[in-house]
């Protein structure tokens, strides 16, 4: 893995290792800012953050010792940058600017990639497992895409800072391997983003080169015959440290908890930065991916799942589609670039851009007729399972650019990080859909497959996003007090050729605004407000295009740093809106869509985070929300929303020790728990589950030695019920080993 910084530098003799000549002293990063380029937006606004090049390490051994390592200290911790342990102190996920954590007035959480790699994470999803605020998983063991819910609601992803998943099922999975970290910002976030959904912000941050050298290369075996080799390779390529590279890839083989359902993958992620000087930096990144999976999520009935079935119960591992004609393969390449430029210690100019394309050939057959208690079953029947044909195969092209102007200066005892910014997304979607098709029902405890006919295709009316935003943010510090203010307004336009009842086009303008109080005690108390909207598209029976969803929150909480411990403890008290909900009414007469709907979700999230000692890692949540209905044409008001628990707690710790004088094992378990939901209409409750994780490793000189096991007890549950009539299973128990070899 990736060496990252500690409190103080740690030499790692590779004694296995044959001598390797050293041409130079390692360097070590003091600061080093990994985003890019900006252009000033008004004159005399532009507005930078610090950058500072490379500094020398201690000189490396003679060229006739094994290699050397020097791991940086903690102090040179970046907001993109590698963290030693859990506890990461800067983020700019939140403000756009290079951040202390404890100094943002808004609930964010660091993943790092130590985390990850502890708790065995495969996926995206599964990653989240363990933070405040979030459900992770509410659709199940579904390959098609890493879902989770902020707060009771939906959340928006982007890498990097740019929007990563555009619609639904138009994009591959981002792997873990590739990212240094998740930053989870919970709540509307419009201000710097644009339109995005009311539950928050997941931007996954990718791995960047670094300018020391560290280079691994692994194997991972698990069941389901799980089978991966992956390589992470980064460092300098000359002298000077002025060319950086880094190589992330991997291959995998496996199968899934669904019968003939596959989880194969394919990636590579080049990156190189150039440094000409210290107040210039360029990275260039690129992702290619292909992913071959299928349809693990069945969309089950009610009866078979949360209620008896007189037949027996639907079994988890059923494959409800059809071998070869099922599968959800996605291609993806993206190319894009991070630049930065210190004109001085006053003022820098970032931009960041990526161009991606994606193919996805999406082929299904699932459990048919979403219609309450009459979905999926064959009427009079307790084994017969109707099925219903599916095929999409989109292309996707879209392109972000993202551009910055910060400074630093004082207007008498009040020091200001302004940023002055305009951002700017396109994406389009081209390809094909399927026409017709039928799948005879299938006996779900003896299924006999082949009884189907193929759907044609027909081309997709093509379909565009854009939006342009133009935003500005003040960051005010005096004496101990932080203000936030923050401005944004985008033209927005969503259309699709042919149908008229797709297109909109929004304008909104949206606020963000935060305080907070610095004691000398590391106890920081803040108070926030933001705002956020995103599109609805189509008309309703009048003809009147539907008002964008628009979001606002009120946040009060406290973030407390003991003095000299790698700890953090944040406690966070919401409400949060969400208006013009869409809901069934009746207009003239006439059964309509109207926007008199708005739920509120109000909640207490409590989450400490240590590293101690370089030997203890903690995590420790818990999540109460009330998330209902508060407006609305009757029936609905009052009720919970769907898949939402009121109750979510995690409790995770690892320790490292010496076994017979030998140092370098480490143990780990976790616990957590998801309450019961309902499906939005206060019916079909799922119960709560309390689900355990374990790990053990062995990390000492060049190798690490690893087994991670997810549900441990093997559990059979459900993530989730919706009034429309289906059931989703949650993940059942997964092993895997793995062994890591560090050059």
């Amino acid at each position: 893995m990736p060496l990252h910084p500690t409190k103080r530098a740690l030499r790692r003799f590779a004694c296995s290792l044959p001598a390797f000549p050293l041409q130079r002293p390692f360097l070590t990063p003091r600061r080093m800012s990994l985003t890019t380029l900006a252009l000033s937006l008004q004159a005399g606004g532009v507005f930078a953050q610090s950058a500072e090049g490379p500094a020398p390490a201690t000189p490396s051994a003679p060229a006739e010792l094994p290699a050397v390592t020097v791991r940086a200290t903690s102090d040179d911790e970046t907001s993109t940058g590698p963290v030693h342990g859990f506890v990461a102190k800067r983020s700019a996920t939140a403000t756009k600017t290079d951040t202390p954590v404890m100094e943002t007035p808004q609930s964010i959480t660091v993943i790092t990639r130590d985390r990850m790699e502890a708790q065995g994470a495969q996926s995206v999803q599964q990653a989240l497992g363990y933070s405040a605020g979030v459900y992770a998983g509410p659709y199940g063991n579904d390959s098609r895409g890493d879902w989770g819910k902020f707060r009771g609601t939906d959340f928006t992803q982007y890498r990097d800072g740019l929007l990563n998943q555009v619609g639904f099922y138009n994009n591959v999975r981002a792997d873990v391997y590739a990212l240094e970290r998740l930053d989870v910002l919970r709540g509307p976030s419009s201000m710097l983003f644009g339109q995005g959904a009311v539950g928050g912000i997941l931007n996954l941050v990718s791995k960047r080169p670094q300018p020391e050298a560290a280079r691994e290369i692994g194997v991972q075996f698990g069941n389901y015959n799980r089978k991966q080799v992956q390589a992470d390779l980064t460092g300098p390529l000359d002298a000077d440290g002025k060319w950086l590279y880094r190589l992330v890839a991997l291959a995998r083989d496996s199968d899934t908890q669904v019968d003939f359902v596959k989880d194969n993958r394919y990636l590579i992620a080049p990156s190189l930065t150039w440094r000409p000087s210290d107040a210039t930096s360029l990275a260039l990144l690129a992702n290619f991916q292909r992913d071959e999976s299928g349809t693990s999520a069945g969309f089950f009935p009610w009866r078979g799942t949360l209620y008896a079935n007189p037949a027996g119960q639907i079994p988890d591992h059923l494959f409800i589609s059809e071998p070869g004609f099922d599968r959800f393969n996605a291609e993806q390449a993206s190319v894009g670039y991070e630049f930065q430029h210190k004109f001085n210690d006053a003022v820098t100019v970032r931009q960041n851009l990526r161009y991606a394309h994606s193919t996805v050939d999406y082929r299904s057959i699932y459990a048919a007729g979403f219609a309450g208690a009459t979905h999926g079953w064959v009427p009079g029947s307790d084994t017969l399972m109707r099925r219903t044909v599916y095929l999409n195969q989109p292309t996707l092209n879209s392109f972000a650019v993202d551009t910055q102007a910060q400074s630093h200066f004082r207007t008498g005892p009040v020091a200001h990080t302004l940023l002055t910014g305009v951002d700017y997304q396109h994406a389009e979607i081209t390809g094909r859909t399927g026409v017709g098709g039928t799948a005879a029902p299938l006996n779900v405890f003896n299924p006999v497959y082949g009884n189907f006919t193929m759907p044609g295709t027909r081309d997709l009316n093509p379909s565009t996003q854009a939006q342009t935003g133009l935003y500005v943010q003040d960051q005010l510090s005096w004496n101990k007090w932080l203000l936030m203010l923050g401005l944004r307004y985008d033209w927005s336009r969503a259309a699709q050729d042919n149908t008229p009842s797709a297109s909109r086009d929004d304008n909104e303008l949206t606020k963000r605004a935060g305080l907070m109080y610095r004691s000398d005690i590391g106890l920081n108390p803040y108070v926030s407000y933001s705002e956020s909207f995103q599109g609805l598209a189509g008309f309703n029976l009048s003809n009147q295009a539907f008002k964008p969803l628009r979001g606002s929150q009120w946040e009060a909480g406290i973030k407390y740093q003991p003095p000299g411990k790698n700890a953090t403890l944040t406690i966070a008290a919401f409400d949060m809106r969400e208006k013009n909900r869409k809901v069934n009414g009746v207009v003239n007469g006439r059964p309509d869509s109207v926007q008199v709907g708005e739920a509120r979700t109000r909640g207490i999230e409590v989450e400490a985070l240590a590293s101690l000692s370089n030997r203890l890692d903690l995590i420790a949540t818990y999540t109460y929300l009330d998330a209902r209905v508060i407006e609305g044409t009757g029936a609905e008001v009052g009720k919970r929303l769907a898949s939402t628990p009121s109750n979510m707690a995690s409790l995770w710790a690892n320790y490292r020790f010496r076994l017979f004088e030998m140092p370098g094992f480490m143990a780990g378990g976790g616990v957590r728990y998801v309450g019961p939901s309902y499906d939005g209409n206060d019916q079909n409750r799922v119960s709560g589950v309390t689900l355990f994780d374990a790990m053990l490793a062995y990390d000492h000189g060049p190798v690490r030695v690893a087994l991670n096991v997810t549900n441990l007890f093997d559990k059979k549950y459900l993530t989730t019920c919706l009034a429309r009539g289906d059931c989703y299973f949650g993940a059942r128990r997964t092993v895997v080993g793995s062994v890591t070899y560090r050059f």
